[in-house]
Order: structure tokens, then sequence, then C-alpha cells
């Protein structure tokens, strides 16, 4: 069937303008159906990723209950090279620190601890700043634990923090600055929290008075 006039001129308008545009179109619809590919790939990507983190973690976990250090390490390790994107690496630094810390290998619990700190989320971070400023507070390496907790922290670890700080201050013999470091960290903590009574004992052992105390008074 022959086209009308009209139609002649709408295909005769888009012949010309897919000579002009046409090889632009082609690209931009290329792109976009590349992009969309990739977007998938990149998705069954990480999906691959977790899974394969996932079983590697339970040989990590494995071996932590049959007591093998030396295969809980080369499992965090190569959780850190080959998934080192996925929240499993720093979990899996943290269990292999506490690992190495009670089979006696500091050393290699300080390299896990550090590993979390440069890798980890903000709440992982925190939580090997706190072990760590704990270990070098038993090496006696005060200012260098507390160069580890400096900086910010999410806010349900400022507790901790404040009260690890106490704890290096005391062993200093910096009484009054551990006191304000104690304080601060009974400020941030919830007064249910099991650990904020050791705080208050600590805090009352070097001369500081609670709260509850000073309302008393």
């Amino acid at each position: 069937m022959a086209y009308d006039l009209e139609e002649q001129e709408q295909i005769a308008s888009l012949k010309a303008w897919w000579e002009k545009y046409g090889n632009l179109t082609s690209w931009v619809v290329i792109a976009g159906l590349a992009a969309y590919s990739g977007y998938n790939g990149w998705n069954y990507y990480q999906r691959n990723q977790a899974t394969q983190a996932a079983a590697l973690y339970d040989e990590l976990t494995s071996a932590v209950d049959a007591k093998d250090n030396a295969k809980v390490l080369r499992a965090a390790g190569d959780m850190e090279s080959k998934f080192g994107s996925t929240t499993y690496a720093p979990m899996s630094a943290l269990v292999a620190a506490k690992s190495s810390f009670d089979a006696n290998d500091v050393k290699s619990a300080k390299a896990q601890l550090q590993w979390a700190i440069e890798h980890g989320g903000d709440e992982f971070k925190a939580v090997a700043k706190v072990r760590l400023a704990g270990v070098l507070l038993d090496e006696k390496a005060y200012d260098e634990a507390l160069k580890v907790l400096a900086g910010e922290v999410p806010a349900q670890f400022t507790a901790a923090v404040a009260d690890r700080k106490g704890d290096i201050l005391v062993a200093q013999n910096k009484l009054a600055e551990a006191r304000t470091a104690y304080q601060a960290a009974l400020d941030a903590s919830d007064k249910k929290s099991p650990g904020r009574q050791l705080i208050q004992l600590k805090f009352e052992a070097i001369g500081g008075a609670v709260p509850a105390a000073k309302d008393a008074a």
C-alpha cells in the first residue's frame, strides 16, 4: 500500500533527522545498554563476592574454634586480599586479632587491628581502636595508645573510647585528666549499660565523684 503524502513527508523528515543525528542516537542507546548491563554485572559481582566471603568467614571461625591461629591468620589474609571490600573483611580482622592475642601472638593481633582501622567502616574502626589501645596499654606504649584513640568515632562508641583514655591516663599517673576522661565516659554511657558501674568504680578510685554522690551532698 502506497503511503499518503503526509506519511511520505513524515518519513522524509525522519530520514533527514536520522542522517543528522542517527549516529549519535545509536551511541547514546548503546551507552545506555552498556551501563545497564554493567550495573547488573556489578550487582552479580557483589553478590558473588559476598557469598565467597561468607564461606571463607565460616572457615575462619571454625579455625578459631579449633584454636588453630595459623589457619585463622591465613583465612584472614585471604579475606583481606580477595574480599577486602566486604563487611566480612574487618569482621575477620577483629576475630583474627582476638585469636592471635589469645595465642600470645601480639604482633599479629596488632597488625589485624591496624588493618581494621585502616580499611573498616566507622563502627569497625572504633572497635579496633579501643582494642588496639588496650594492647598498647599493656605494652606501656601510652602515647601511642592515646594517638590511636584520637579522632571522631560514632556516638555509640564515645563512652568506650573515653573509658579507655581514662585507663591510659591513670597508667601515666595523670589523674586529673583521667577523671575528665572517665566523667566523659559516664556522660556518654547509657545508665543501664552493664559497663557503667565499672567506669564509676574506676572514677571514684581516683577521687572522682559520680553525679549521684554530688546530688546527695
